[in-house]
């Protein structure tokens, strides 16, 4: 039986999160979510109580309905995905594999839930957490940036940061923070990949999103994985390559 008093959270002993993880609902806007998220993945760092919560996670997920589970798989896969551990390093894939294993289930039947072809963002979430729970480096934390419309790199030729915006905005690369708004700034055309052409990771992804419906999302990863050509010295380059090279620094 875990002893919650011996581990600590983001704010100091864990004694407090099994009342949280026992009064939390499935409901997203439930604020026992957030206590939850700024205890045990706060701004991405894990703590020891934060993998001792994969069980229980699992469970909650295991217990809910396909549609109802989302926020314990969400935050289980951000555990399981955080390499910032200051207080211990650990591998939950190793400690908790059984539970990964398990999570890992979770996450795939709630993908299939069709009532998330209404919600791409919460599905790029998920898409997220079963990745992590699979082990996939770096794309556990970072693949949410396809809900943001954009990732920002620096061009691995001269160094200047470029924003990669790929939504309502339109498709390009430039060096212009503010590029939402109407400015004479040099926007260049992203070149997106060639979806039969994909392959690895790049490919099980879109072909996963385009299994579940999901082909706005299926569309962005195409850009995730295409090239862009540096606003500032005009060098092309991948974008999935910038982006792991800046993560895995």
């Amino acid at each position: 039986m875990t002893d919650w008093s011996q581990l600590h959270h983001a704010y100091g002993t864990a004694e407090d999160i099994p009342r949280l993880l026992d009064a939390v609902s499935p409901a997203a806007n439930d604020s026992g979510w957030t206590a939850l998220w700024s205890r045990l993945c706060h701004q991405g760092t894990v703590y020891s109580a934060s993998h001792a919560a994969l069980p229980i996670l699992r469970d909650m997920a295991r217990q809910w309905s396909p549609a109802d589970r989302q926020m314990p798989l969400v935050l289980a896969g951000a555990i399981a995905a955080s390499t910032d551990q200051p207080y211990g390093e650990q591998d939950p894939h190793v400690a908790y594999s059984s539970e990964i294993s398990d999570l890992a289930q979770l996450a795939d039947e709630a993908l299939r839930d069709p009532t998330l072809g209404d919600d791409p963002g919460t599905y790029v979430y998920l898409l997220a957490a079963l990745i992590s729970f699979e082990g996939v480096e770096i794309w556990g934390e970072q693949l949410d940036g396809l809900n943001d419309d954009e990732y920002e790199v620096p061009c691995p030729s001269c160094s200047t940061e470029n924003f990669i915006a790929f939504g309502e905005y339109g498709c390009f690369s430039t060096t212009d923070i503010m590029y939402m708004n109407e400015t004479a700034a040099k926007k260049v055309p992203l070149q997106p990949a060639d979806a039969s052409a994909l392959e690895g990771l790049a490919q099980r992804l879109h072909s996963r999103a385009l299994a579940d419906g999901q082909t706005d999302v299926a569309h962005k990863l195409t850009y995730v994985f295409g090239k862009a050509q540096c606003a500032e010295c005009d060098e092309v380059f991948s974008v999935a390559e910038a982006i792991t090279t800046l993560w895995d620094a």
